[in-house]
């Protein structure tokens, strides 16, 4: 009774907290399409690009400078005991510090190679020297938001991503107006300044005068993190690298405008589909990490999280796929409405994503850096694959189909690991719901791709009605 009790509250939780972060994301969301609309006006496409070349560069740098610290931070905070917890939160911060500088440093010495691969000359080697105090600050804020979310400080962060997101628009909208191109960098840094402020306010408050961290504990404990931070690293790079390798290709092999429309449909698909990953995640990878050596408690959890998850995706997904036409022309043009059959396949195909990154889990929240590693890299190598041989063949349909059969291979690797390699199981309840579940969403993908995105409305409706018993029969048992 005790635990039905406590899965009950726990249910009412996460699905309380999928609402949160849910919203903060959508509002993130909002503020990005306002910013990209307002640059697009008052500086044009020059303004867009260069918007999207500084960014991605940050992105990279700030991932390697981070070397996997806030995912392993998270783990680490979420594993330790309540007393031991202001010692961690010190090593992580020192951490953190560290390998900011690093990354500051080596944004530096890297600033002028970085103007000339993106511009050909070192017109922008001021913007990219510039932009390493993000580098520091950003990997400062990535210990700190570990910190925050292993110890589910959960409306802390949300706060201070809310604070991110809204400062840094606003800030940014008379920069825009006044400097137009001259803007861009100086927007890119109001965000994040105004992101590290908020968190700096809001962190994790210890006690002065506390116990004194040795350089010894910080390497030791810091070492522990950092080795599951590499396997992380190289993953991501890993993964990074195929898909540059992807829209390399597809720039060569077709054009410049497909490897755009790709672009835009895989970012759509990730990205607001993937609101509801970003906002269970928040709950699940921490307290996960704190059950992760009981391999009945893991079983149990992960089956809950399942069904939670599965009932929360599925109106999502056929909603996204009933919208998909106007989203696509509301976000982008009209033109880009040739990336349609990719995004109704990819996005029915995030069923088979959503339960193997729920599996996935279980392999960083035990720490198995290597096993994490070869079936992250074995999943890129496999959709590189299936995207070339699929689009050779059926273009942007093809794409689509290779996206589900992309994570149909995932789930079947990582679920290999969960079942054989952990010994771990699923509640079979959730066996009929999962088919059901993949079905509706396949049933809603052909009735939009052979008729209309709109004709797969009435879906909506019969998979909000399951869901809504699903969820209430998990909070109210």
């Amino acid at each position: 009774m005790a635990s039905a009790v406590k899965s009950t509250r726990l249910n009412a939780a996460i699905l309380k907290l999928s609402g949160l972060f849910g919203g903060l994301q959508a509002t993130g969301i909002l503020c990005s399409v306002i910013r990209a609309k307002l640059v697009a006006v008052w500086i044009g496409a020059t303004g867009i690009g260069l918007f999207g070349i500084f960014n991605t560069a940050l992105e990279m740098l700030t991932t390697l400078s981070l070397f996997g610290l806030r995912e392993s931070a998270v783990r680490t905070v979420a594993r330790t005991p309540q007393a031991e917890i202001p010692l961690v939160i010190r090593i992580v911060r020192r951490c953190a510090l560290v390998l900011g500088v690093a990354g500051m440093l080596l944004t530096l010495c890297l600033s002028g190679v970085l103007s000339r691969i993106s511009f050909h000359d070192n017109s922008f080697t001021w913007a990219f020297a510039l932009l390493s105090v993000i580098v520091l600050t950003s990997v400062i804020n990535g210990g700190e938001s570990a910190v925050l979310q292993g110890m589910r400080r959960y409306r802390k962060l949300a706060l201070c991503s809310m604070i991110g997101a809204v400062g840094g628009l606003a800030v940014s909208v008379p920069m825009f107006y006044y400097w137009r191109i001259n803007s861009i960098v100086p927007s890119i840094m109001a965000y994040g300044l105004i992101t590290w402020l908020a968190l700096g306010f809001y962190r994790e408050k210890l006690e002065p005068g506390g116990e004194v961290v040795s350089v010894r504990q910080t390497i030791d404990l810091g070492k522990r993190m950092l080795s599951l931070g590499f396997y992380l690293t190289v993953t991501g790079f890993v993964g990074n690298a195929i898909s540059y390798a992807m829209m390399a290709w597809l720039n060569n092999y077709a054009d410049t405008e497909a490897a755009g429309y790709y672009q835009a449909g895989f970012t759509l698909v990730n990205r607001y589909v993937g609101l509801v990953f970003t906002a269970v995640s928040m709950e699940y990878y921490p307290r996960l990490s704190g059950v992760a050596s009981s391999a009945r408690r893991v079983s149990t959890f992960v089956s809950n999280q399942l069904f939670m998850l599965l009932a929360l995706l599925a109106p999502v997904v056929i909603v996204f796929i009933s919208c998909s036409g106007f989203i696509i022309s509301l976000l982008y043009k009209p033109d880009f409405a040739v990336a349609v059959p990719f995004v109704v396949l990819a996005a029915a195909g995030t069923v088979f994503r959503g339960i193997s990154w729920c599996l996935a889990f279980v392999i960083l929240a035990r720490g198995d850096g290597r096993t994490y590693l070869v079936s992250e890299v074995s999943s890129a190598l496999i959709s590189i694959a299936l995207n070339i041989v699929c689009y050779i063949h059926w273009g942007f349909l093809g794409l689509g189909f290779a996206y589900i059969a992309w994570y149909l291979c995932y789930t079947l690797i990582v679920s290999a690991v969960y079942f054989h390699r952990y010994r771990l199981w699923i509640n079979r309840g959730f066996v009929p719901f999962g088919i059901y579940t993949a079905a509706i969403c396949a049933s809603a993908a052909f009735i939009a791709l052979m008729w209309s995105p709109l004709a797969a409305i009435p879906l909506t409706a019969v998979s909000g009605v399951v869901s809504v018993r699903i969820l209430r029969r998990k909070i109210s048992r």
